[in-house]
């Protein structure tokens, strides 16, 4: 237990600094996500892809920013072992960060984010970690696969959804993933709300959980 607990916190703490370049890295304009840094009006609905869009610039930044408030709890279901991370603003709901790691060689953190309760954009980003060619037993060479989905919803259906490929090696001289096109695919939310449901169905919770 405690190597696994040691793995996922090795995990954890690598997403966080890759997740820490990217939003440096990242601006909306290049992410397909341009809008004033502003918020629709506190009680209306989001009806147009503008409306994710300025919707989640805003609410992006004020997670960046550490502006939100914020209760985590912890689960564990054989060797998925994850942190769920749940961000209030004025004490509602605005948005969900589910991280997870499995098998030592993958790792997974979705966030959804929210407004009057209903989930309106999810960004979920996989990375699968292999060893590379070249390296010694000492110092070997890795490689990162990672997938990156985007998925613009309205009144809870799915209306356009990105995904993202690319890998980062060890050895460096990598691309720049901003310089790499989303491409649009078909969009099948049912397993990642699926997963949200959970979560809020034991946020409420004191102390760690089994699986989710």
């Amino acid at each position: 237990m405690k190597i696994t607990m040691l793995s996922l916190s090795l995990l954890m703490f690598i997403s966080c600094k890759k997740e820490t370049a990217k939003e440096s890295q990242n601006t909306p304009s290049r992410d397909q996500l341009t809008a004033k840094d502003s918020a629709i009006s506190k009680n209306d609905s989001i009806h147009t892809i503008e409306d994710v869009k300025k919707e989640y610039t805003y609410l992006n930044n004020m997670l960046t920013s550490k502006k939100l408030d914020s209760t985590t709890f912890n689960y564990n279901c054989d060797e998925r072992e994850g942190e769920v991370t749940l961000f209030y603003k004025d004490n509602k709901l605005a948005a969900v960060k589910d991280f997870y790691a499995e098998h030592s060689h993958f790792s997974s953190s979705t966030k959804y984010f929210v407004k009057n309760d209903q989930v309106f954009f999810i960004f979920n980003d996989e990375t699968v970690w292999n060893f590379d060619d070249g390296g010694t037993p000492d110092r070997p060479e890795t490689i990162d696969d990672i997938t990156e989905k985007r998925i613009y919803i309205i009144n809870n259906k799915p209306v356009q959804c990105f995904e993202k490929k690319y890998a980062i090696r060890s050895k460096g001289n990598n691309k720049n993933p901003e310089t790499i096109a989303n491409k649009e695919t078909k969009c099948d939310i049912t397993e990642l709300m699926k997963k949200y449901q959970l979560i809020l169905k034991n946020k409420d919770k004191k102390g760690d959980i089994d699986c989710l």
